[in-house]
């Protein structure tokens, strides 16, 4: 099959115009963004991590009220709970304290939301896909999703995981490579900053074991990317830092003044956040936590309650240095234009370096 036909394939079976997915980045993912890349023609996103089930039907209800296009409903699969060590977290807290107010004793108690009531809540809200990232959802769940003739979006870091993925019933597999923002998809946290792998290797890796469509992301946010993705063996694309400058996406202005000067060697993965691994800008904080000097992070959860108090506070100060700033190798490639006329100019710009007649 020629890359056109892959495309188109995709394109029209799940009701796209453009090959191009936002991706759904859980705090980054107000309906406004979604209803401007799906007017587009791409597919919305939202990354439901933290949210109640009522919140869920409300996201997807707002969406709808002002777009007939599609979207995916993500949210992650839980890790077992977590070895806890409380004097550790007290040096924890002792660190934060020098970068926030004081963390009280019980912040890393902050609980996770009910996984069984979110996933009745996606079945519900019947989006054009359901996503999962680090794991897969149980076999039942999954019997669910092809009862009701939803399709399953898998985001995988490594090849292993692709081919674990289909096997399990997913229609799509994503491919996240280490330029990726965000929380690291890797199944197994403990070993995720060692399989780091890039796009350019692991797209065609992924594309030529498995049989379902490959959709790519991680560093992509032009048409450069987009036609590059779709050259090695993918079917779609999905852009997440890409769109954060966009004014639909909503985010904190320092935040998206700091994506356009980050030149793709000042990320960095870290844990200092939620102890799960990240892709950041390499802030101040970021910098101090993974020195020497500075205690490990607590595992996930406990450390994203840990630093809820911080973070909160660098949001209401503007304090980028000490913000949950996550982003992209190519976050300088974010452009802040309209999210509807930013995903189109991506498209034209990938099909005029393909050669495509526009459309």
């Amino acid at each position: 099959m020629s890359i056109r036909d892959r495309v188109h394939a995709f394109c029209d079976r799940f009701g796209l115009r453009i090959p191009i997915l936002l991706g759904p980045m859980a705090g980054a993912c107000p309906p406004s963004l979604s209803i401007a890349v799906a007017n587009a023609g791409g597919m919305g996103a939202c990354g439901a991590l933290m949210m109640e089930p009522d919140e869920i039907f409300g996201w997807a209800t707002a969406v709808r009220a002002s777009t007939p296009g599609p979207f995916q409903l993500n949210i992650w699969i839980p890790d077992p709970p977590p070895l806890r060590n409380r004097e550790h977290e007290r040096r924890v807290r002792a660190f934060l304290a020098q970068w926030g107010p004081e963390v009280p004793d019980a912040a890393g108690d902050a609980p996770l939301k009910d996984f069984a009531a979110q996933c009745e809540a996606l079945l519900e809200a019947k989006p054009a896909a359901i996503s999962s990232v680090m794991g897969l959802y149980p076999d039942l769940f999954v019997a669910r999703m092809k009862e009701r003739a939803v399709p399953w979006f898998a985001t995988v870091s490594s090849l292993d995981e692709a081919v674990r993925a289909e096997a399990a019933g997913a229609d799509v597999i994503v491919v996240q490579g280490m330029e990726a923002g965000g929380h690291r998809a890797a199944f197994d946290p403990n070993g995720a900053e060692l399989r780091l792998v890039g796009l350019v290797s692991l797209v065609p890796a992924v594309a030529d074991s498995v049989r379902v469509p490959v959709v790519a992301a991680g560093g992509i946010a032009d048409g450069r990317g987009v036609a590059a993705a779709l050259s090695l063996g993918a079917s779609a694309v999905q852009i997440g830092t890409g769109f954060l400058r966009c004014p639909e996406a909503q985010i904190h202005p320092a935040w998206a003044d700091a994506i356009a000067r980050t030149a793709p060697e000042q990320t960095i993965v870290t844990r200092a956040f939620s102890g799960r691994p990240g892709r950041s800008i390499g802030t101040a904080y970021v910098r101090a936590a993974m020195s020497d000097d500075a205690p490990v992070p607590a595992p996930y959860p406990v450390q994203r309650g840990l630093t809820a108090s911080m973070r909160l506070a660098a949001n209401k100060a503007g304090d980028i240095d000490r913000m949950q700033a996550w982003a992209g190798q190519s976050a300088r490639l974010a452009q802040p234009q309209p999210a509807t006329a930013l995903a189109r100019r991506i498209w034209e710009d990938a099909q005029g370096l393909m050669h495509w007649t526009a459309g």
